[in-house]
């Protein structure tokens, strides 16, 4: 049977700061992202199963996706933990999404992140094939898993 590679896209809004950069984008700014996440695989065969000619049902890629970045960093504040400790309690006491992580949250490391926490997740039949990320409406970022092995 033929490998199929399948694509949902994701819209999230999000802010975040980029400490110690020399321009604007240092200061809390937001946008408002699209991540495309393409998987591979075969569609199932299996005569009894209600998901059968699926690679992945699209509302079971939709949940994975969700719950482990969507539901996260959607309305929320990524901010690098190199950031002064007492700016961080400061922003945590007057904010409820505040995600600390320990790189600078650019695209570019942001879709790394991305791809770690949803390839760690999927079954096993299937697998990561690329992701887009666009920041703006003409920026993006592209990661493929054949240039991650």
């Amino acid at each position: 049977m033929a490998v199929i590679r399948l694509t949902k896209v994701f819209t999230f809004d999000m802010a975040h700061a980029l400490h110690n950069y020399n321009g604007l984008c240092k200061n809390i700014h937001g946008h408002t992202y699209q991540l495309e996440v393409t998987v591979k695989g075969v569609p199932s065969n299996d005569a009894d199963s209600p998901k059968k000619g699926m690679v992945i049902d699209f509302s079971d890629l939709k949940k994975l996706v969700n719950r482990e970045i969507i539901d996260k960093w959607d309305h929320s504040l990524l901010i690098n933990n190199q950031v002064n400790a007492q700016l961080i309690e400061l922003l945590k006491t007057n904010y409820e999404r505040i995600n600390i992580v320990d790189y600078q949250p650019t695209s570019e490391n942001m879709l790394c992140d991305i791809a770690e926490k949803i390839s760690c997740v999927l079954p096993a039949e299937i697998q990561l094939y690329s992701l887009k990320l666009k920041e703006t409406n003409n920026s993006f970022v592209e990661w493929f898993a054949n240039e991650n092995e």
